[in-house]
């Protein structure tokens, strides 16, 4: 392989990880087997739609994947795993972030467009001028890294739910022409989002949350987790559910305080009463959390920001009654009087279903509240 001078990732942007083995993806064997066994028979698609919850290693699968894919050194091992060689110049290259035929595809790539308006724009979606830039135009250009591979170029597009419909439909004609050598590969934790038509045109692997036993092996490589509060890190552990990376979220953006803040107001509200400052409580930790982001990221959207902590502040509260439900149920559940937790579960999802509908997040707030003391 011809040796390429490594290119310094874009100013301003987080620079790439470098990718793992595809043995070393933790807890979805399922989905790396489906991913070996397209290398071992030689039938590597060019589309590929890795789905399933946030932060259960699709990412991490897509840069592993990418990995063998560019590197000719890539075989099978006494294991019949499949692997590059790890001193192998094209994973120097990715190891630095600088190899020129990987391109991970994500909102954030906005700030260092051609285009001035994109750079000005608040990154709600990953904008149709993005992904011309970085992987339209880039697919339809020959490699820069020569050598047998299996792939030339990959393309990862991270949260690809958050793709515009515009650019969803300009997408597809490199998805149905796609060029030689070329693959790509959606990451989305909301599959329903992308268009029939690109579903239809990729190979669809799932990604569940990860077993207990690698849960705890995750926990067991992090020296820093051993610091946490007993009491917390148990906490969290529930709220990831099988998710390294929503523990790793809950953790830093302090989503126990936020348990410890709301619990004595949700116990009353479980005996049925009203509680007036639970709403406003509700609206000023989401608020608190938006402004936070937006504060490290200047060009983020303080509505996309608003969103996204409403939704995992949803995802706290709904997690608390399933698991209050999980507790409570035995046998069938009456269909005419369901218990309290499924009654609490649903003012959840009604409380988000107004939020994707606009409405402010202030009278969403003060209106789950009384959702749920009217079910408790």
């Amino acid at each position: 392989m011809k040796e390429v001078a490594a290119a310094a990732p874009p100013a301003g942007l987080e620079p790439t990880p470098a990718p793992i083995a595809m043995g070393d993806v933790l807890g979805q064997d399922r989905a790396t087997a489906v991913l070996e066994d397209a290398m071992r028979t030689d039938r590597v698609h060019h589309a590929w739609v890795f789905h399933g919850p946030v932060g259960v290693g699709k990412f991490t699968a897509a840069l592993a994947f990418a990995a063998a894919l560019l590197d000719p050194s890539t075989e099978a091992d006494l294991s019949g795993r499949f692997a590059p060689d790890p001193d192998s110049p094209v994973q120097r290259l990715l190891a630095s972030g600088t190899h020129p035929d990987l391109v991970v595809v994500k909102k954030e790539l906005a700030v260092v467009s051609r285009d001035d308006r994109v750079r000005a724009g608040k990154q709600m979606t990953i904008a149709k001028e993005v992904l011309s830039e970085f992987l339209i135009e880039p697919a339809a250009k020959t490699r820069a890294v020569a050598g047998d591979s299996l792939a030339g170029k990959v393309f990862i597009v991270d949260e690809a739910e958050l793709m515009a419909r515009e650019g969803q439909n300009a997408l597809l004609k490199t998805l149905e022409e796609p060029p030689p050598g070329t693959v790509v590969i959606l990451v989305t934790s909301n599959e329903d989002r992308l268009l029939p038509t690109i579903r239809s045109r990729a190979q669809r692997v799932a990604f569940t949350p990860i077993g207990r036993d690698a849960m705890d092996a995750w926990l067991g490589g992090h020296e820093e987790f051993s610091a946490i509060d007993p009491s917390e890190r148990e906490w969290l552990g529930a709220f990831a559910d099988g998710s390294p990376g929503m523990f790793e979220r809950a953790r830093e953006a302090g989503f126990f305080a936020w348990h410890q803040t709301l619990e004595p107001k949700l116990n009353a509200v479980d005996g049925g009463r009203y509680v007036s400052d639970l709403g406003p409580t509700m609206h000023a930790l989401v608020e608190e959390r938006a402004q936070a982001v937006v504060k490290a990221t200047p060009n983020a959207s303080k509505d996309a920001a608003n969103r996204a902590a409403a939704a995992q502040l949803f995802r706290l509260i709904g997690e608390r009654y399933r698991r209050r439900l999980a507790e409570a149920v035995v046998g069938p559940v009456d269909a005419d009087e369901p218990p309290m937790p499924l009654r609490a579960i649903d003012a959840v999802q009604q409380a988000q279903g107004m939020l994707d509908r606009n409405v402010s997040l202030q009278f969403v707030a003060e209106s789950l509240s009384v959702s749920l003391a009217s079910r408790g």
